[in-house]
């Protein structure tokens, strides 16, 4: 409950924002899942793993409530030019690190989905393990999910998002944070780093007023949502947009623009009530109720 609109979006970011217990069991996961990896995957494996570090909106800071998966990236050692084996079969890397790691866990159940295998735990909490080689030439080959390779970099991806959050004065996250709750009360038809991107790419510079940011947002973002993947591998992020799903957004984004305005016309105004109430039609149900 919030007297004012600048409250309640003080008491909303807390609410989205993952707490210290969630964070630390995020991290937790991450490096029970090094720990299977480095029992299935020992150095005098044919197949040695390197390292296996935490990525992800968690990592980067930017997840939201209710959390459900941790990513990490398993970077593995191209041991007697172990990758040749795995070159045009990628989904038999995949499977061969599912059932070596299935061995070690005693989790709820251990899959393979696609470009990464998945650890699922009971309290649905699930770790998802992108196994990659390193390229020669810069980036990770991650199996694709139809038997090839894909180039990709979540480690410089995340040193992009922290280069920008500084550029930003640091207030980087807290809107994305914000306006990745926009994107799932509204179908979530924006995948959560494609939405980071377009956030950190929208603005040159931020100021303290998140009413006004999310209204700025609103109405930029519609020409901003085809945005290139910074780590020089994904290309255009929006790719995976159809027509329709892309005049969807743009229409989401149009109708967000629209309330925010006569959000921040009515918080000006002195009707914190109402600009509450457009505001939560605009960030979900989550958004604390207005009280006196």
């Amino acid at each position: 409950m919030a007297t004012t609109t600048a409250k309640a979006f003080n008491e909303f970011h807390d609410r989205i924002s993952l707490t210290s217990g969630q964070e630390t069991k995020a991290t937790e996961r991450a490096d029970r899942a090094g720990v299977y990896l480095k029992e299935a995957f020992p150095d005098t494996s044919t197949l040695p793993v390197l390292s296996t570090t935490q990525m992800g909106s968690v990592a980067r800071e930017t997840a939201v409530r209710p959390l459900d998966d941790v990513d990490v990236l398993s970077e593995f050692r191209n041991k007697d030019d172990i990758f040749e084996t795995y070159r045009y079969d990628s989904k038999a890397f995949l499977y061969r690190i599912r059932e070596a790691v299935d061995a070690k866990t005693g989790v709820k159940k251990v899959g393979a989905r696609g470009q990464a295998v998945r650890l699922f735990y009971t309290d649905g909490l699930h770790v998802d393990i992108a196994p990659v080689f390193s390229w020669k030439d810069g980036g990770f080959a991650l199996p694709s999910g139809d038997g090839g390779w894909l180039t990709t970099d979540p480690p410089k991806q995340k040193r992009w998002i922290e280069t920008r959050h500084s550029e930003l004065g640091y207030l980087l996250k807290r809107r994305v944070k914000l306006l990745k709750k926009w994107n799932e009360s509204h179908s979530k038809r924006i995948g959560s780093w494609h939405l980071e991107v377009m956030v950190a790419t929208v603005f040159s510079s931020m100021n303290n007023d998140s009413r006004e940011v999310l209204e700025k947002f609103f109405e930029w973002a519609p020409n901003s949502i085809s945005v290139q993947d910074p780590d020089g591998y994904g290309g255009d992020l929006s790719s995976g947009l159809t027509w329709q799903s892309r005049s969807d957004v743009i229409d989401s984004l149009h109708s967000a623009h629209d309330r925010a305005v006569k959000a921040n016309e009515a918080e000006v105004s002195g009707d914190h009530q109402e600009a509450i109430r457009l505001w939560s039609m605009v960030l979900g149900s989550d958004f604390p109720a207005y009280t006196d």
